[in-house]
């Protein structure tokens, strides 16, 4: 059973940054596309970014570009989400996700195991 757990959520000012992680066990990590959603309360889950299975490709939501970097090391088994310039509309519990497939996509339904999620808050 594939297990993702993610790290390094927390308090943080607008305009300042925070790197998450997200390190998963249990099943193959490296063949397979990644992703980071987030949620904020009373809003629908929603897409920020994926990474193809080698790393070469990425695709972001148009909210987060040029703001956020997500990044692999296969060898650790690990996704990372480097957030900079963060602004409180940011604030959303931040979840990774397995994909189906290798490639980089969006979508909740192409992705099949997540992991408990950190919370993020960007105060004003």
């Amino acid at each position: 059973q594939v297990q993702l757990v993610e790290s390094g959520g927390g308090l943080v000012q607008a305009g300042g940054s925070l790197r998450l992680s997200c390190a998963a066990s249990g099943g193959t990590f490296s063949t397979y596309a990644m992703a980071w959603f987030r949620q904020a309360p009373g809003k629908e889950r929603e897409f920020v970014v994926s990474i193809s299975w080698s790393g070469s490709s990425t695709y972001y939501a148009d909210s987060v570009k040029g703001r956020f970097t997500i990044s692999r090391d296969n060898a650790k088994n690990t996704v990372y989400l480097q957030m900079n310039s963060l602004k409180p509309e940011d604030t959303a519990v931040y979840y990774c996700a397995r994909g189906r497939f290798g490639s980089a996509v969006a979508g909740t339904t192409n992705y099949d195991y997540w992991g408990q999620g950190t919370q993020v808050t960007v105060s004003s």
